[in-house]
């Protein structure tokens, strides 16, 4: 598929190790950076396309929510696994959890742009318990230049690969796409339970935030990790 994220927000905040690697499948181990895991509350605009086709103004565009953290598959590969997501049409949450399998729900959600204020709202709607919720602004701000990224900076953005599971076990599919043109942002308001809801316990601490106006994404067939003999 070609994906298009946009106006995409990345909130991460701490969370120790073991608390992510209870909720990993067999053939991932969470994946840390100077000695924790991270997780990331991921809100943004989706634009989604098969190959050569047009988009779809209502059905192609629409709000999505993640919350992602980071792993490293038998195989030695890294990449992203997905503990939930939240999107507003129901056909691409249906689609989404029998083609790749991935934790998608169908959430009532809304962004809004007014000046270089975002508000991102999301209410789980389907699957499971209603009422799940993510309520995020911020504000964005100027680019950052090259030399002020750091090597976290780029271990928490620079993601090329997400797993899933299925009835074979272990699948990861690649996502081709430029590196993030990141921004700096001020976070506004946050009021979430998805991360609890995720099974983590709710964060706790100022997060670490970066604002990208997005990319464009190719995303392969999902392929089966072969682990090592």
């Amino acid at each position: 598929m070609v994906h298009g994220w946009r106006n995409l927000t990345f909130v991460h905040w701490r969370v120790e190790a073991a608390a992510v690697q209870r909720l990993l499948p067999p053939g991932l181990e969470v994946e840390t950076f100077d000695g924790t895991a991270w997780v990331g509350l991921v809100p943004f605009e989706m634009e989604v396309t098969l190959p050569g086709s047009p988009l779809v103004p209502w059905l192609s565009r629409f709000p999505e929510t993640n919350v992602r953290t980071y792993v490293r598959a038998a195989d030695g590969t890294t990449g992203v696994w997905f503990l939930s997501l939240e999107a507003a049409r129901l056909g691409a949450v249906v689609v989404a959890r029998a083609g790749y399998r991935l934790p998608y729900f169908w959430s009532s959600m809304d962004v809004r742009t007014l000046g270089n204020v975002v508000t991102y709202d999301s209410h789980r709607r389907w699957p499971g318990p209603r009422g799940s919720r993510a309520r995020v602004v911020v504000e964005t701000a100027e680019p950052f230049a090259a030399d002020d990224l750091d090597d976290l900076d780029h271990w928490l953005t620079a993601r090329w690969r997400l797993y899933s599971t299925s009835s074979v076990g272990l699948r990861a599919a690649l996502a081709e796409h430029p590196p993030w043109p990141l921004h700096r942002a001020r976070l506004l308001h946050l009021d979430e339970d998805l991360v609890r809801a995720a099974g983590l316990p709710a964060p706790e601490g100022d997060p670490l935030l970066h604002w990208s106006p997005g990319v464009g994404v190719q995303i392969s067939l999902p392929r089966r990790v072969r682990v090592p003999r």
